[in-house]
């Protein structure tokens, strides 16, 4: 699906552009800990960007509700697990940082419906 390959484009460009301010915006405005956290957020959407990429690719092949529901995992699971990881490591606000593993799980759940629709299409 193109939809998948953009939205994996406009993430690859955020997940550049967020990794840079953090490097070069927020040093020095808050502590080490909040920069590793916002470092991690930018590591897990550069994955799964790879990811939401490759899926985009092999939907021209592989078609199928597993197919697309990994594309929308992945998505929902960068901005459940980085975008509340980029708000809490901002904010320190602990609700925030309550949402991230609901990213995770859609990441995950979008791994396993990709090895799906791969070995079915195998």
């Amino acid at each position: 699906m193109k939809l998948f390959l953009l939205i994996g484009m406009v993430n690859g460009f955020l997940a550049v552009a967020l990794g840079a301010f953090g490097a070069h915006g927020l040093e020095g405005k808050i502590s080490q800990k909040a920069l590793n956290t916002w470092e991690k957020a930018v590591n897990y959407q550069m994955f799964h960007t790879t990811a939401l990429l490759v899926t985009g690719l092999l939907a021209e092949r592989i078609t199928g509700a597993s197919i697309t529901w990994a594309g929308w995992m992945f998505f929902i699971g960068i901005l459940l697990f980085s975008g509340s990881l980029y708000i809490y490591s901002t904010t320190a606000i602990k609700t925030f940082a309550m949402v991230t593993p609901l990213g995770g799980v859609a990441f995950l759940i979008g791994w396993v419906l990709l090895g799906t629709a791969v070995m079915r299409f195998l």
